[in-house]
């Protein structure tokens, strides 16, 4: 059969694929697809773009990944994509890119069909983005010391090392009455380290941190722990999970690797994010701050889970001696005790993020850690 792909200007002809469990189930798939590829991939990754645009008008091939991998989070572009890159399919560093790579792509992927689904089955999407630390450490190092962090949503635990790492924050002019027009860098953190995560911001050059956190304890949660340092296999999903085009970032996550191959590895416990929380944060040492905080998680829990696991934050803060904080760091659209800020539109491919402090929003955030803007009428705090 052709498949008329949309925006691509091609045509694809393609052998038959089986499976499928009804055109209704295929239909979800190739929406959720066509749903990426517009409002995710679009403006960040052209392979990733056009890819996932070919496969929403590919009938066939929804069928297959709607009758062999179950409904939900199984289902995601991010996850197939990551899996045919992680066994070395066919154009796996730059995208199949056009008609006939596209259908190498696909007859490859086909016929290694059951590699692809075993690597589906075993892995999630848990990109592990250390550069978000950038956005975390104001927040980190203006809180009372020395702290003890808990994430939840932990992935490899990279995020759990703010300290390991050195930061360079690029602050535009224009804040308290000063004259716009330059930018004033503030550099933080590990002098001799493998990486520098650069984060652009209008935060004074005073609102940003002097010095790293003191941490004294750090664990996380998360629903399959992964070790980059331990274990090959996992610093590789790590890195088949970045998308074509990102090679910048691919480059600092394998350096954050390197800045942590020396640490002591943080405790990462397995299972479900509320189920082990309660036990993780009374295991933290009391004389420390506990700070529990998590970056682009809460989007995988349905809307019910969300509010239960807000609520067991605040729980658990609150009846700590001493309390505590929390640092959410997640699309806005899944905060629903957050209102969203007026000035953001609201649309899912607004990929920012809003960090916020003890549920008080404070800044937007790049989803790499790449950008940290403040909110209207909020005050960040001073250096310390």
């Amino acid at each position: 059969m052709v498949v008329n792909v949309e925006n691509a200007g091609s045509t694809v002809s393609s052998g038959n694929v089986k499976g499928g469990i009804g055109r209704s189930a295929a239909a979800d798939v190739a929406e959720r697809y066509r749903e990426f590829s517009w409002q995710e991939a679009r403006g960040r990754s052209d392979a990733h773009a056009e890819l996932t645009a070919r496969i929403s008008q590919d009938p066939e091939f929804c069928d297959l990944l709607s009758g062999s991998l179950p409904a939900g989070n199984k289902q995601q572009p991010n996850l197939l994509l990551a899996a045919v890159r992680q066994l070395d399919g066919p154009h796996a560093e730059q995208g199949p890119r056009g008609e006939a790579a596209y259908g190498r792509w696909r007859e490859w992927t086909v016929r290694h069909w059951d590699e692809v689904r075993a690597v589906i089955m075993q892995r999630a999407t848990q990109t592990n983005e250390p550069a978000r630390c950038a956005t975390l450490l104001p927040l980190l190092a203006r809180l009372p010391q020395p702290l003890a962090l808990l994430e939840v949503g932990a992935s490899a635990g990279l995020c759990l090392h703010p300290d390991s790492y050195r930061y360079r924050y690029e602050s535009a002019t224009g804040y308290a009455g000063q004259p716009a027009g330059g930018l004033r860098t503030v550099e933080v953190g590990a002098p001799d380290g493998p990486v520098v995560f650069g984060c652009r911001t209008d935060w004074a050059p005073e609102e940003l941190p002097g010095r790293v956190p003191e941490i004294v304890w750090r664990a996380g949660i998360d629903l399959n722990p992964l070790d980059p340092v331990g274990a090959p296999d996992d610093l590789r999903w790590l890195q088949s999970l970045v998308w074509p085009g990102e090679g910048e970032r691919a480059a600092r996550l394998f350096a954050a690797v390197e800045a942590v191959r020396a640490a002591p590895r943080p405790r990462i416990v397995p299972g479900d994010l509320i189920d082990e929380l309660p036990a993780l944060a009374a295991a933290a040492p009391p004389e420390a701050t506990l700070v529990v905080f998590h970056s682009a998680v809460l989007s995988y829990l349905p809307p019910a889970r969300r509010e239960e696991f807000a609520r067991l934050v605040r729980s658990l803060l609150d009846g700590r001696p001493g309390g505590g904080h929390w640092i959410s760091n997640e699309h806005h659209s899944v905060l629903p005790w957050i209102t969203a800020p007026e000035h953001l539109s609201g649309r899912p491919e607004d990929g920012r993020l809003t960090l916020a402090l003890d549920g008080r929003p404070l800044a937007l955030t790049g989803p790499h850690g790449e950008s940290l803007h403040r909110l209207p009428g909020t005050e960040p705090g001073t250096r310390t």
